[in-house]
């Protein structure tokens, strides 16, 4: 990597880690979307701790998927609207180390929260502390692989007019293998 290119994808991240501190409720929807998640389902199903230690991986894993992909729709959508997007693609650095350097920034606002926060989540539901551990690393590990795969299909819906819609069909197949590896990984 040469050094220009080092500072255009340290200038992107440190860009967009502004706008998110900027914009903090666009931060904050997903971790409290997390939450009610998680919340909600002990109310349906009962106070039962080996029930509830039992399902938290599958139920923060899927709380953490849902609330990612919330914040999916903010990834290119500022760059998209101020025209920055058509600056990068001109750009003579790597159009791949600037979208991954995008893609990181988004995890650090919205994907390292919400594994930061996990892990709380899964104590809430008595899980044993070797499981939380586990689940921590299992988030760690697949939050930016959610990051990354929706990047691609926001890239591929940015310009539509009810894109959200069409994210949600393109990535939530794509989005499955990775729970199932996680979730079985934490069981």
């Amino acid at each position: 990597m040469t050094p220009s290119a080092f500072r255009a994808g340290t200038a992107v991240v440190v860009r967009d880690l502004r706008l998110g501190l900027r914009h903090r409720s666009e931060a904050l929807t997903p971790l409290m979307f997390l939450v009610l998640v998680c919340t909600l389902f002990p109310l349906g199903l009962g106070p039962d701790p080996q029930r509830l230690a039992e399902i938290a991986p599958a139920v923060v894993w899927i709380a953490a998927l849902l609330a990612s992909m919330l914040s999916l729709n903010h990834l290119f959508a500022e760059d998209f609207a101020d025209g920055s997007l058509e600056l990068l693609l001109a750009s003579s650095q790597p159009l791949s180390l600037l979208m991954l350097c995008k893609v990181f920034a988004h995890w650090l606002v919205s994907g390292l929260p919400i594994t930061l926060l996990a892990p709380v989540l899964a104590y809430a539901y008595r899980m044993p502390i070797e499981g939380i551990g586990m689940l921590f690393t299992t988030l760690l590990l697949g939050t930016p692989t959610l990051s990354m795969i929706g990047a691609i299909g926001v890239a591929l819906t940015i310009g539509l007019r009810r894109g959200g819609m069409f994210l949600a069909l393109l990535v939530l197949p794509l989005f499955v293998p990775v729970l199932i590896f996680a979730t079985a990984g934490v069981i």
